[in-house]
């Protein structure tokens, strides 16, 4: 993910602007005793993330872009691919306890069910520490005898947008999202997982974007 800092010679163009505005480049440049070859990097990095409004033969406005504006932009220009983790999967014959140790294993809210290697449902940690109150054998019933099977499991795609990801998570009350990718076989669709996105992952970027320094 990219972070963006202004330099402080790109915070000083933006006060040039915003007292002078509009003014062009060679204007801005006599100001801060600089060629205009030097700024046109600058200038178009501020153009670019939406802080400078550029008018031919006119110049350089400034746009009144807050903070919280552009991250709302670039939040929804986020795709699931650019935020998703590895998956975590078990087989659809493995045992309940197979699957809790696993689950603890790898520090997971749910694991997503493989049935001849495409997503068959999922399983979360209720679903299993409701069945081993309810007195189940562990180590005798297989996963798929409790999972939720699709296509009652939602899911999400790597074009996506995290903030439809996000949005989904919170509509449906679930821990996380398969990341999933279409695949025809013998004219019936299956799913392939490419990934998961949970809720540590939508946590995850709104860290990241509340950390830039605009």
């Amino acid at each position: 993910m990219i972070h963006i800092e202004l330099t402080n010679r790109q915070k000083e163009i933006i006060d040039i602007v915003k007292k002078n505005q509009p003014i062009t480049s060679d204007q801005i440049a006599k100001k801060m005793n600089m060629t205009r070859s030097t700024l046109r990097t600058d200038l178009s990095v501020l153009s670019m993330i939406g802080i400078f409004d550029a008018r031919p033969k006119v110049g350089y406005y400034y746009s009144g872009n807050s903070e919280a504006e552009m991250i709302s932009v670039k939040i929804k220009k986020i795709s699931v691919s650019d935020i998703k983790s590895l998956p975590t999967v078990v087989e659809e014959q493995s045992s309940l306890y197979d699957a809790i140790v696993t689950l603890f294993l790898e520090d997971t809210g749910a694991l997503y069910v493989l049935t001849n290697g495409y997503l068959g449902g999922v399983i979360s940690r209720k679903d299993l520490l409701k069945n081993i109150m309810g007195g189940t054998d562990m180590n005798k019933v297989p996963v798929g005898m409790i999972m939720t099977r699709m296509p009652n499991v939602i899911t999400i795609q790597d074009t996506d947008t995290a903030l439809e990801a996000a949005i989904k998570i919170i509509e449906h009350e679930v821990d996380s999202l398969p990341v999933v990718e279409e695949v025809i076989l013998d004219d019936k669709k299956h799913l392939k997982i490419t990934g998961k996105v949970s809720k540590t992952n939508i946590t995850r970027l709104l860290v990241d974007l509340a950390r830039m320094k605009i």
